[in-house]
């Protein structure tokens, strides 16, 4: 069952230096119990993405359709759009302790989200700000609802942002690089509650990152953003097994392998990425690209290229790639 499509989104914000085509004509799904990886550098357009989704852009001129079980949320009334966040889309945020309110204890915010949704009453919702971080760990959770953000861990933090998420007991989750600043043993926590939490109650999952260890760890399909749009998309496992995209390609040569030798060296992509103000012609990575270097060929620097496919559902938007008859 598809829980979100979203088709030809773009994303622009007018700044003093001009128009920034931050998401540029981008298309995926996400079908409940399963889980969307979105990985790119850092200004690949993933949270613009993201944020775009759950309605929390101000003053940005967006495009396309994304469609949530059904309903149009591009256009749609705000009252429409803000029942739906929260209560059936819920987002866990990247930075949680700037995320969270510091003058409120954890329990209170989860529980202010569960009273908004539910007309719950306020011991009603004190109890399920209880439940939700005893769901997803957290230890004593009556006593620690009382405190504040800044007294819990990195790891806890995030915990009860998941458990703010989940406190409506939502359809879909949006994680924006939950595990980002979490040493590797918390973070391993943290994957596994989400996936756990996946497993028991059917949550369809975007799980945002740049970091393609965790997208190996959870993702079903994968959606590889450059430059504000799509490089490649294929199921997880084919991307990893046959990446076809030069800069997915980098991507994955950047990452420690064990079963390399000791001596050898890992292989960055050079140069940066580009600025969404002034963006490159033709194929955004080809100033970056090796096969660009090699060929030179005027097809990269011509017009945008989009996805196409290349073999069973997986799509490349590299021109130079052989397609799929």
């Amino acid at each position: 069952m598809t829980l979100l499509q979203v088709t030809d989104l773009s994303v622009e914000f007018d700044t003093a230096e001009g128009v920034v085509r931050a998401v540029r004509g981008v298309d995926f799904t996400v079908e409940r119990g399963r889980t969307l990886g979105i990985v790119g550098e850092s200004g690949s357009g993933k949270s613009v993405t993201s944020l775009a989704v759950m309605g929390l852009h101000r003053g940005a001129r967006i495009g396309g359709s994304v469609r949530f079980d059904g309903t149009e949320l591009i256009g749609a009334p705000e009252e429409t759009v803000r029942r739906l966040r929260g209560r059936r889309i819920a987002m866990v945020f990247q930075d949680a302790l700037t995320a969270l309110h510091p003058y409120f204890t954890i329990g209170d915010q989860i529980a202010e989200a569960y009273r908004e949704h539910h007309g719950a009453s306020r011991k009603a919702a004190r109890k399920r700000a209880v439940d939700v971080l005893g769901d997803v760990g957290i230890p004593e959770p009556a006593r620690r609802a009382g405190e504040y953000p800044h007294e819990f861990s990195g790891g806890m933090r995030q915990r009860a942002m998941i458990a703010l998420a989940l406190s409506c007991e939502p359809d879909l989750i949006i994680a924006d690089e939950p595990t980002t600043a979490l040493d590797v043993t918390v973070q391993a926590q943290v994957l596994d509650l989400l996936m756990r939490l996946q497993q028991d109650r059917g949550l369809g999952i975007v799980m945002i990152t740049h970091d393609l260890g965790v997208i190996a760890r959870v993702a079903d399909d994968v959606l590889v953003m450059y430059g504000g749009s799509a490089a490649e998309q294929a199921p997880a496992d084919r991307l990893f097994a046959d990446p076809r995209h030069p800069y997915t390609r980098g991507l994955l040569d950047s990452l420690p392998r064990l079963d390399a030798g000791d001596a050898t060296e890992l292989r960055a992509i050079p140069g940066s990425p580009p600025s969404l103000l002034a963006p490159p012609a033709g194929c955004a990575f080809h100033p970056r690209c090796p096969v660009y270097a090699r060929e030179r060929n005027p097809l990269c620097t011509g017009d945008r290229p989009a996805l196409r496919q290349v073999g069973d559902a997986h799509h490349n938007a590299c021109v130079l790639d052989e397609v799929t008859p």
